[in-house]
């Protein structure tokens, strides 16, 4: 059950990536790509939390993947915002 709750929340990050890289092929703001970009990075660190069966203290690593993603998220908002002023 656990593994099949995790494939679905990996098919929506992956969905909502797919729906900003759709907003991004229309109006080439970076905000969306990089948004897409993110959703797919924690799509993947989804996919690997399921696909290795360490112990949690041997996994942590993993999370970096979540922290790069937030990274990006964060670094394309205050970008747009600082473009404005």
């Amino acid at each position: 059950m656990r593994d099949f709750l995790s494939g679905a929340i990996s098919m929506g990050f992956l969905v909502s990536g797919l729906f900003f890289l759709r907003f991004w092929s229309r109006t080439r703001d970076p905000l969306f790509a990089a948004f897409a970009a993110a959703f797919a990075m924690l799509a993947a660190n989804q996919l690997l939390l399921t696909v290795i069966r360490a112990p949690a203290e041997e996994r942590s690593w993993v999370f970096l993947l979540r922290l790069a993603a937030f990274a990006i998220i964060l670094v394309a908002i205050v970008a747009k915002n600082w473009r404005r002023r």
